[in-house]
């Protein structure tokens, strides 16, 4: 909204500018008397306001991706046979994609499954018959990233690649595989000097990088929001670049060697705002190093945690999202999570969707044309720089951590301080789903017990040995390791002995419906589906509110809860055939479902008719007279913002027991 500027449409110029005053006004007129900022302002999970609207802002000077144009369409190498693995992967580069993940098993991406390729001939059968000229290789972080690397730089050697032909991110992570994993393998300087010669090696052979991926996921995964995903991102790459700069990297070598992957949510507006916000931030580290910044590589990746195994085609709709918010917001390259991947490893089907929703995107929406759609909105204007704050508050809340001779995100980890605060922020947001104020489509809200499971490949989750024999490379530098992977050696080869490296309290990878989804895997286990009877007071007219939440809310749970004109005779309701259609249903609960009216004339009499017969007699809403109702043999009330998995838990409990105690 802008009332300065004068229209670039001349037939608008007739009609009278609308000012913010008067848009204001009308809106306390609708309110009557209602309070504004409760009624129409927001705010995000950091407690920034989110407006109902927002002046038209002057666009500033943007930091922008390296290169204008086409974001990259990134899929992902990983099942564990490597041989299924090319199928799989080659088919996504057959059909659009130029961007290839590789999951090694053991990589917090992979879900359990990745790819299981211990030498060269087993990588090399994976990517036969790929072109690695021609596309963008990316190494999820994972353990033994080093060793994943190495492999992947022997194979190219092999070959016959010049690898200053070849665009590969090698995907080292320590502190985020630390993050997720709570173990390293050995002390931090150690694995700084482990990092540094890799890095010099890999740049020896030609390489260019990345080779240092800075991963967001595990912090997203353990319920961070936007300012603290931010945060952790710039506290782990300035880590990296104090580490590299102790082993004699010069700054601007080590920032070279830094890439970075971001969570694209189901948020359009924050999404797009963090992703512009991160570009900012990384400059204005870069300034404060004393370098002339460059624009930050930045990968996106649709959230895990927003996933759902119940109703799984909405999570189409929420890959769309996300992949919009990432590439409006500029991210280099997204990978979409495939609509199957909470069930399993997805099937081909599932990441063809994934691949062709950012085609759409791309070919048919056309939004890589724009470099910055959202410059100037005033909406995405203030949102960035309030991330841009709120995230540089967060990153130096971990700088000042202390721990031994550890110093920031580190120390922030081991000592459990990053921990402590992800877990409010994990436990807000969970009160917020579990009273439904954050819905779920298709699990907390409007749910189908009737669905039919989606269909995943049929490969079992990969079992990894955990222990670790230091191999007979283990002592020789990387470039050695390298040339004995091209001459046939393995991981096991180079596997450096066990150590007594860090260790800290692991951060969980939740996704938000697992409580939903807990309640109707445990329905679903039953002999026969738990059922509730809802009990409508009154014509059709006067329940239909309530006997609808009540039956989203209990299927929501895998309870069934049908309901159907009512009971309702000469304007009052029938409690003979109230007790009898119970009765006759086989259940042990019952919810009253009625107007406030219906409770105050009927509802104690339904609630003692229904207990009498055997019933435990819950009811939906709030009404005035709840005591009274209580008194009569209501035992439980179920309302908007209550929490639903505990009123669920009961629920099972009373439709499989009927027990009130």
């Amino acid at each position: 909204m802008n009332s300065a500027a004068p229209s670039d449409l001349p037939y608008l110029d007739a009609f009278a500018a609308p000012s913010h005053d008067a848009w204001r006004a009308a809106v306390d007129k609708v309110l009557k008397g209602a309070d504004f900022e409760k009624k129409l302002v927001g705010r995000t999970a950091d407690g920034i306001r989110i407006e109902p609207l927002y002046l038209a802002a002057a666009a500033p000077q943007r930091a922008l991706r390296a290169e204008a144009g086409r974001w990259q369409v990134a899929a992902r190498l990983d099942h564990p046979k490597p041989s299924e693995a090319r199928t799989l992967a080659l088919a996504d580069l057959e059909g659009g994609a130029d961007t290839l993940t590789i999951s090694f098993a053991g990589a917090q991406a992979a879900r359990g499954y990745g790819l299981l390729a211990d030498d060269v001939a087993a990588l090399d059968t994976a990517l036969q018959g790929m072109m690695l000229d021609l596309i963008h290789l990316r190494l999820d972080p994972a353990p033994q990233a080093r060793i994943n690397a190495l492999l992947l730089a022997a194979l190219i050697q092999k070959r016959g690649h010049a690898p200053s032909e070849l665009s590969v991110s090698f995907g080292l992570d320590p502190i985020g595989v630390f993050a997720g994993r709570g173990t390293l393998a050995a002390p931090w300087p150690e694995l700084g000097r482990r990092l540094a010669a890799t890095i010099r090696t890999l740049k020896e052979r030609g390489f260019a990088g990345p080779f240092i991926e800075v991963d967001s996921r595990p912090y997203h995964e353990a319920g961070a929001s936007e300012a603290q995903e931010l945060g952790a991102v710039l506290a782990t790459a300035v880590a990296y670049l104090r580490t590299l700069e102790m082993q004699g990297m010069p700054l601007s070598e080590a920032r070279d060697a830094l890439a970075f992957t971001l969570v694209a949510d189901t948020d359009e507006f924050l999404t797009v705002a963090k992703f512009r916000a991160a570009r900012l931030l990384w400059n204005r580290i870069q300034q404060a190093c004393g370098l002339t910044p460059k624009p930050a590589r930045i990968h996106a990746e649709t959230a895990w945690r927003s996933l759902t195994k119940r109703d799984p085609n909405v999570n189409l709709l929420r890959g769309t999202v996300a992949a919009f918010a990432a590439g409006v917001g500029g991210a280099d390259s997204i990978a979409v999570q495939p609509f199957t991947a909470a069930l399993g490893l997805p099937d081909a089907f599932a990441r063809r969707v994934a691949r062709n929703t950012q085609l759409i995107l791309l070919e048919e929406s056309n939004l890589w044309r724009v470099a910055d759609p959202a410059a100037g909105a005033g909406g995405f204007e203030t949102l960035t720089q309030a991330l841009c704050e709120q995230g540089w508050q967060a990153f130096q809340e971990i700088e000042r951590r202390r721990s031994g001779n550890l110093g920031g995100i580190v120390a922030s980890l081991v000592e459990g301080h990053l921990q402590k605060v992800l877990a409010e922020q994990r436990a807000a947001r969970a009160k917020a789903v579990a009273t439904r104020r954050e819905p779920i489509t298709g699990t907390s809200e409007f749910p189908n017990i009737r669905e039919e499971i989606a269909k995943v490949l049929a490969v079992a989750p990969v079992k990894l040995d955990g222990k670790r024999v230091q191999g007979s490379l283990a002592e020789r530098n990387q470039g050695e390791i390298i040339r004995s992977f091209v001459d046939g050696a393995g991981r096991a080869d180079a596997l450096a002995g066990p150590a007594d490296g860090l260790r800290a309290e692991r951060l969980p990878s939740l996704r938000l419906a697992e409580p939903f989804e807990a309640l109707r895997d445990k329905a679903d286990a039953q002999p026969k589906r738990p059922a509730v009877f809802l009990a409508t007071l009154g014509p059709i007219a006067d329940f239909t509110a309530q006997a609808g939440f009540a039956r989203n809310l209990f299927e929501a749970g895998g309870l069934a809860a049908s309901s159907g004109d009512g009971f309702a005779k000469e304007g009052v309701t029938d409690l003979d055939a109230l007790v009898g259609a119970f009765r006759a249903s086989g259940a042990k609960l019952a919810c009253l479902c009625g107007s406030d009216a219906a409770y105050a004339a009927e509802g104690a009499a339904a609630a003692e008719a229904l207990a009498t017969a055997g019933a435990t007699v819950w009811l939906a809403g709030r009404p005035e007279d709840g005591q009274r109702l209580k008194k009569s043999g209501v035992t439980w009330t179920i309302f908007t913002g209550c929490d639903a998995p505990e009123a669920l838990e009961w629920a099972q409990a009373f439709a499989r027991s009927g027990s009130q105690s």
